[in-house]
């Protein structure tokens, strides 16, 4: 079942499957050579995640989430992604900070030649990075969770016009406190981030909403 569930979420994150979209086992089934019963359970397992729901005599869907639900989840990033800043500040190695500073002039380079793209997914190894040298796995677990309910408002809040040169340099300030042990300061930056993003999704909404 473990791979019907992460082909379905590849799916959603991906943005094969598009929020509100119908979910019918027997295509499902089809499509990723598994039993119904598999995929029923693998429905039942992405609906607790949050990224499907079920409607009364419809199956399931792809679950859109709405600005208001977007803004409440990077309230809860803002809290979590500030602790795993701060633990990977008390935590990092040499190869670590060697690593995140690597990551910086990438993201660095990004900006200047303008790839946007590159510099999404450099923010998104970034953010990855610091969850994994926190070693605080709850958290990043919860992270991955609310990561993958938001992933469409992430993608077009990263394509949102001067959003790179906004955040990058909030992302260098976290990896300098990283970088420097620093736990108070990478904590500050990454909540300062964190509201950044928070303070932006309106605007993005607006643009994007007909």
């Amino acid at each position: 079942m473990s791979d019907v569930v992460d082909g379905i979420r590849e799916a959603i994150l991906s943005g094969e499957f598009v929020p509100n979209q119908r979910l019918i086992e027997a295509d499902l089934s089809e499509q990723f050579a598994a039993s119904r019963a598999s995929v029923r359970a693998a429905l039942a397992e992405l609906a607790n995640e949050g990224l499907i729901e079920r409607v009364q005599n419809r199956g399931a869907r792809v679950r859109a989430v709405s600005l208001t639900e977007a803004v409440e989840i990077s309230e809860v990033r803002m809290v979590i992604e500030g602790l795993c800043a701060a633990k990977a500040a008390a935590r990092a190695t040499g190869a670590d900070t060697a690593e995140l500073r690597e990551i910086g002039a990438d993201m660095r380079a990004a900006v200047a030649s303008g790839d946007v793209l590159g510099y999404s997914r450099l923010n998104e190894r970034l953010h990855r990075r610091i969850r994994e040298i926190s070693g605080q796995k709850t958290a990043s677990d919860v992270l991955e969770r609310l990561r993958a309910q938001n992933v469409r408002h992430q993608f077009r809040l990263a394509m949102h016009p001067g959003r790179p040169q906004t955040s990058l340099p909030q992302h260098l300030d976290i990896i300098d406190a990283i970088v420097a042990g620093d736990a108070d300061a990478a904590e500050r930056a990454a909540r300062a981030h964190l509201r950044s993003v928070i303070d932006t999704l309106p605007e993005v909404d607006r643009r994007l909403t007909p």
